[in-house]
């Protein structure tokens, strides 16, 4: 009967320097995984952060307005029509109008005023009309509420 070898299996002596190296090269898998990761989350992140219409909306407590221009009015009706400075025009008309304007003046402020009945996307297609003729400085309009300084 042969004795029991009692290494635990591992080969001893020139035999186990041979076959066990360190190893030296860098796993990079784990790397790859984290970068595409990464990548997903900006990918899917980075076009939701410059989604919808550059608003300069007033604060509360904003003070006056100090200008000696007059300032451009547009205003959608319950039944969705569009008035320029109280004057019933086309969308087009409207467009090629603020083209004009945004073209002499860039820093022209426009106030959008809103029935409280219109559904979001209609206040919102017209924005973006008005922001596709050149306006940058886009203004919502409200009345404050009873009792509010």
């Amino acid at each position: 009967m042969a004795a029991p070898d009692r290494s635990g299996g591992v080969p001893r002596g020139p035999a186990a320097r041979r076959r066990y190296r360190p190893i030296a090269e860098i796993n990079v898998t784990p790397l790859v995984d984290v970068m595409l990761v990464l990548l997903i989350v900006f990918m899917v992140t980075a076009p939701l952060l410059s989604v919808g219409v550059p608003l300069d909306l007033p604060k509360t407590q904003a003070a006056r307005l100090t200008g000696n221009d007059e300032p451009l009015v547009v205003s959608i009706d319950a039944a969705g029509k569009i008035y320029f400075q109280n004057r019933l025009v086309e969308p087009e008309k409207m467009v090629e109008r603020l083209r004009a304007i945004a073209a002499e003046d860039p820093e022209r402020r426009v106030f959008v005023r809103g029935d409280k009945g219109l559904s979001y996307g209609v206040v919102m297609s017209v924005m973006g009309q008005i922001s596709t003729a050149g306006i940058q400085r886009l203004s919502l309009m409200a009345n404050l509420p009873e009792g509010a300084p």
